[in-house]
Parts: structure tokens; C-alpha cells; sequence
């Protein structure tokens, strides 16, 4: 489930003082405005434009605190409170700079895309895919969010490895659009749930899981991790499944499941031990040890790291020498490679996505995720 909208209603005041109408004025205006967005700002800019509007309507927090597993609300309440005693008149001025500045970065946006990159497929919000030189990239495309991965991005990238599979590139690329390559899972995804819609979320959840990942065991063509920074979770362990990864060195590598109360996926639990050695799979998958970008191509999960400074050119003239060689040759190649553990892989995949069910209905796991945004909400 995607995570839920903030609404925020519209309420007039009325204002007697010159100044005060003019703000109102203003206040208003950014209300109209916000409406015309097109892009979604992200959750953590709907709890800070929800909590000024309150504080410019009703001022300092007043309603009870929720309780802790009612995330949505608690989230709102939290985003409220920490206002403390900012007085209206300042709330309203702060509503309406945000909006501008939203207003604004949306209009630049859309004057960049009036040039749009060759071969730009249309049809996605959260990735871009593109086809260049027999080349097709698939972007992460939430930087505001450190390109963390929502319901609606893993059933976008699924449709992008799909259209890839099947299009004329000789070859496809997957990477990150700004500081990070991908943050991992959305744990957005898991804030709107109610108690009584937890099994439904955990079994849609792992139904999806199980899709995007097996769209990475059955791609039939070369497939190249670009990773521009650092990678979390379900981004470093499909990396497994990728043919070549290329690693700036300012990348990292982290998949914090215990930490979280999870369970590896991925193909991780099987291809890890296999790329690693058992005992470093084991300080990496149990025990959530961060890599290095060197330490990672050291283990065998990175094919080579390049010097942050150069590594986009160096990276890019070599995959464009790669796919100009001949497209059947490489995908038939491919398939002989993948075809002696394909049945295996796919195996390893149901049975981490069932565990990984049993895990989100877990107390263990709820906990380690109300923990977790307890802390965030502490920074």
C-alpha cells in the first residue's frame, strides 16, 4: 500500500489586523497552490506543510498524543508538537515559503523535461528509463527520499524490466538518480497499516517481493548494477542477481535485517554464501556489517570500484563498448549461465518470501520498526 496522503483542510480565519490579512493572504494563496502540484513531495514535506497549517490554525499542539502503533497519526501529532510555541502569524509565513519552494523546484523540473533524453520511455513517476547507444537505464528516481523503494516503484521497475527484456538494447543498467543508489524498502510502506489489515499486508507484500525479484532471476539479457552511493536492503541483495556491478567508491553496501527484525531476500541467504564464503555472508546477512565499497569487490559481490570523481565516464564508455557487441550472442550466453540455477533461485525465493511474511507479522518485527521510527523522529 502506498503510503496515505496528509490531508490538509482548508480553514479561513479571520483577520482584523493590516498585516495579519496581508499574511492570511498569503496563507491562503500557498493552499491554492499546493493543490496544483503534480508530484508528490514526499511524506516527510506533507508532515511538515500538515503540522504548520495546524500550527497556523489552531497553534501550539492541543489534541492527546496517540498511541504508538497508530504510526500515521502519531507521525502527524509528532510533526505538530515539535513546533512548540511558534506563533501563527510565523507558521503561516513558514506554509507559504514551503509551498513556494515546492512550486518552484516543480516548475524548474518540468523546464528541464521539456528536453527530454533520448529515447525516454513515458509512463513512469518513480523511476526513469531510458534507451541510448542499444543501452536501456533504469533510474531510481525518489532522490527526496533517498530513492527508498514504495509499493508503486517495485511495480514500476517490474513493468521496466519487463519492456527491457523485450526491447531492441543490447543491454540493461540499473541505477540510482542523486546521492544514493537506493535506501532500500520504503518503511513508509509499513505506517498506514491497521491492526486488522496486517496478514493482507504481509501477504500482498510477499506476493510482490516475490515477482520483483524473480523479474531479476528470469531477465534474459545482461543486466549492470551502476551503484552511485550507498545501497540498503533489498537494493544490495538483488545485486546477486545482477550479471556485472560497478561501484563508485563512495558507495556502501548494508542490509540491516535483524536489525529491523526481518529476514534476508533477494536470493541472498543462497548466493551470498556462495559469493562470499559463509562466514563474511554471515557478518553481512545476520549481523547487519556494513561493506565498503572495497571490501565489497574484495568478497566478490562488486565486480570493481572506480574513483567517485571519474566513475560515471569511466563506467559509461565501457558499457557503451559492451553493447555493441552482438545482442543474441550475449543473451544466449546469458541464459546458459543462469539456466543451471534458475530453478534453484526461484525456489530460494518462495521460501525467503514466506519467511519473511511470518517476519512482518511478528511482534519482534513491528517493534524493531516502531523503534526504529521513534529514533528517526528524534534527529
Amino acid at each position: 500500500r502506498q503510503a496515505q496522503a496528509v490531508c490538509i483542510p482548508a480553514i479561513h480565519l479571520h483577520m482584523t489586523a493590516a498585516t495579519m490579512q496581508v499574511s492570511q493572504q498569503d496563507f491562503e494563496k500557498a493552499q491554492e497552490q499546493l493543490k496544483l502540484l503534480k508530484k508528490d513531495p514526499g511524506n516527510e514535506t506533507k508532515l511538515k506543510l500538515y503540522a504548520l497549517f495546524k500550527q497556523a490554525t489552531e497553534g501550539p499542539c492541543n489534541s492527546p498524543k496517540p498511541g504508538m502503533l497508530d504510526f500515521v497519526k502519531k507521525a502527524k501529532w509528532d510533526a505538530w508538537n515539535s513546533l512548540g510555541n511558534l506563533s501563527q502569524d510565523n507558521a503561516r509565513q513558514k506554509y507559504a515559503e514551503l509551498v513556494s519552494s515546492l512550486v518552484s523546484a516543480e516548475s524548474a523540473g518540468q523546464k528541464k523535461d521539456a528536453s527530454p533524453e533520448e529515447g525516454r520511455h513515458d509512463g513512469y513517476e518513480t523511476i526513469l528509463v531510458t534507451t541510448k547507444n542499444n543501452i536501456t537505464k533504469i533510474m531510481f528516481n525518489r532522490p527526496d527520499r533517498k530513492n527508498a523503494i514504495n509499493h508503486k516503484m517495485y511495480r514500476e521497475i517490474i513493468k521496466a524490466l519487463e519492456e527491457a527484456g523485450k526491447d531492441d538494447s543490447t543491454i540493461a543498467v540499473i541505477t540510482g538518480n542523486g546521492d544514493y543508489y537506493s535506501s532500500g524498502n520504503d518503511l513508509n510502506n509499513f505506517t498506514n497499516v491497521q491492526p486488522g489489515e496486517m496478514e493482507k499486508m504481509a501477504k500482498d507484500g510477499a506476493v510482490l517481493l516475490k515477482e520483483f525479484v524473480g523479474h531479476f532471476i528470469d531477465f534474459p539479457k545482461p543486466l549492470i548494477a551502476v551503484v552511485n552511493g550507498p545501497a540498503i536492503g533489498i537494493c544490495v541483495t538483488v545485486l546477486g542477481l545482477c550479471d556485472i556491478v560497478y561501484a563508485s567508491d563512495r558507495a556502501t553496501f548494508h542490509s540491516p535485517f535483524s536489525q529491523l527484525g526481518q529476514s534476508p531476500e533477494g536470493c541472498s541467504s543462497y548466493l551470498f554464501p556462495k559469493i562470499m564464503g559463509i562466514a563474511k555472508a554471515n557478518e553481512v546477512l545476520l549481523f547487519n556489517k556494513k561493506l565498503t565499497a572495497a571490501e565489497a569487490c574484495a568478497q566478490g559481490l562488486v565486480t570493481e570500484v572506480f574513483p567517485d570523481r571519474t566513475f560515471q565516464k569511466e563506467v559509461w564508455a565501457r558499457l557503451e563498448a559492451y553493447a555493441s557487441l552482438p545482442k543474441n550472442s550475449l543473451a544466449v550466453s546469458k541464459q546458459l549461465l543462469r539456466s543451471i540455477e534458475k530453478e534453484k533461485l526461484h525456489e530460494v525465493n518462495s521460501k525467503e518470501c514466506e519467511v519473511l511474511k511470518e517476519r512482518w507479522l511478528s511482534d519482534e518485527c513491528i517493534n524493531a520498526i516502531v523503534s526504529f521510527f521513534q529514533k528517526k523522529s528524534k534527529l
